[in-house]
């Protein structure tokens, strides 16, 4: 009988364990409380970090249109989180599709990554 429960339990825990490596969701970018239906980027912009820096100061996305936001870390690890929106680009997470209202957002690096990292800084501005 023991032998009986424990083997209907470990079928339940490798049911469980299965179903869970099979649940991957991707982030289209819009806010969190929106239905997560992926959406094409029509635009991709690609911010390159290195060591304290972006590769510019400004990068310019195009207003209610689905851009692929993209880091592409060419030295060091580097994240970005843009004020006043939902997009957190991160470890493990190279880029997210959103769609901005026109204005200027500031962004900075989001993963501590020395004694320069207060310095990267830049903007999107969305026209």
């Amino acid at each position: 009988m023991k032998s009986k429960l424990f083997l209907f339990l470990t079928i339940i825990a490798l049911a469980f364990a299965l179903a869970a490596c099979g649940s991957k969701k991707e982030n289209s970018g819009a806010s969190p409380s929106s239905a997560e239906t992926p959406v094409a980027a029509s635009a991709e912009v690609v911010i390159k970090a290195q060591s304290w820096e972006f590769d510019k100061a400004e990068y310019e996305v195009p207003a209610n249109t689905p851009v692929k936001i993209t880091i592409e870390n060419t030295k060091g690890a580097h994240g970005i989180k843009v004020d006043g929106t939902d997009i957190d680009i991160g470890p493990g997470k190279e880029s997210q599709v959103v769609t901005l209202e026109p204005g200027t957002y500031d962004f900075s690096c989001s993963i501590m990554c020395g004694s320069g990292h207060r310095k990267m800084v830049g903007k999107l501005i969305v026209k």
